[in-house]
């Protein structure tokens, strides 16, 4: 008898982890929010697929792809110990077809928002398939491995969000470096989580290839300069509104002593904790720039 865990939907839902989903869902919301001035969307019908797209349909075909091809590392990787693919209950034949249909979906469904909007799948897709695949697989290029996610997390997405209403052209660029800045800073820490199983499959990361401690360096250096960024930002009232600048000054400190101190020898539960710390100068800017 087939087991709910084993039902073909709940091992889709898996292997697509709703986890990850938050990870675009927020950017793209905060561009929706810089586009409109308002925490409501204009398009709520739009906005809907858009969650629909940028959670489940996309993270589901990249994640496909991405197990796909990390299986030797993920055998080795206890965090991975019950993924789909590493038990067994999905096939690799199986998890291509998933791949497939999931992009395809991806593309259709983001036709409901516009034209532009498929085109950013369409990038995140093509991204997706270079940080995976060989014989680019930028996962295994030191460098590299960073400027994908980073991209995409703090860049594409929240572009996103700011289609559904306003053209793409009128971004603010502030916004790209501060997501940018801020999504690596995220991700580098999570290369050292996997180094003993990355670099036990012969997978050179960023971790792998130059060690946890110079992670651990440009981590802080890349948290440190997205701070100072919004702070100059603010200073010059530049899509940062001034009057967040005492208020940065006072947190800025925290925010880098947390960060710090949670990346040093990072595991899962502290980067969630460094998470809930990003929420900190996301909720205070959205709160200034609304009001």
């Amino acid at each position: 008898m087939t087991t709910l865990a084993q039902r073909p939907a709940a091992l889709l839902v898996a292997v697509s982890r709703p986890w990850f989903w938050p990870v675009s869902w927020v950017p793209a919301y905060l561009g929706t929010v810089l586009a409109g001035r308002s925490w409501l969307p204009a398009d709520p019908f739009r906005s809907l697929v858009a969650l629909l797209v940028l959670g489940p349909l996309i993270w589901g075909a990249v994640l496909a792809q991405n197990d796909l091809h990390d299986l030797p590392s993920d055998r080795a990787n206890p965090r991975k110990a019950t993924a789909p693919l590493v038990t067994g209950a999905v096939t690799a034949s199986r998890l291509r077809r998933w791949y497939a249909c999931l992009a395809l979906a991806s593309l259709a469904t983001a036709l409901l928002v516009g034209t532009l909007f498929v085109l950013g799948v369409a990038g995140v897709l093509v991204l997706g398939w270079a940080y995976s695949v060989p014989p680019l697989r930028l996962k295994t290029r030191p460098g590299w491995d960073i400027a994908v996610n980073a991209l995409v997390v703090g860049l594409v997405s929240p572009a996103a969000g700011w289609s559904i209403t306003r053209s793409p052209e009128e971004f603010p660029w502030q916004f790209a470096v501060i997501g940018v800045l801020f999504a690596a800073a995220l991700y580098v820490p999570t290369t050292v989580t996997d180094l003993s199983a990355d670099r036990g499959a012969g997978d050179t990361t960023f971790a792998v290839r130059f060690g946890p401690r110079t992670a651990y360096r440009l981590g802080v250096a890349l948290w440190a300069a997205a701070l100072a960024f919004c702070l100059l930002c603010a200073a010059l009232d530049v899509l940062v509104p001034r009057s967040t600048l005492v208020p940065q000054l006072l947190t800025v400190p925290v925010l880098l002593a947390g960060y710090a101190a949670l990346t040093r020898r990072p595991t899962i539960a502290k980067m969630a904790a460094v998470s809930i710390l990003f929420g900190i100068p996301t909720i205070g800017f959205a709160l200034a720039y609304i009001g």
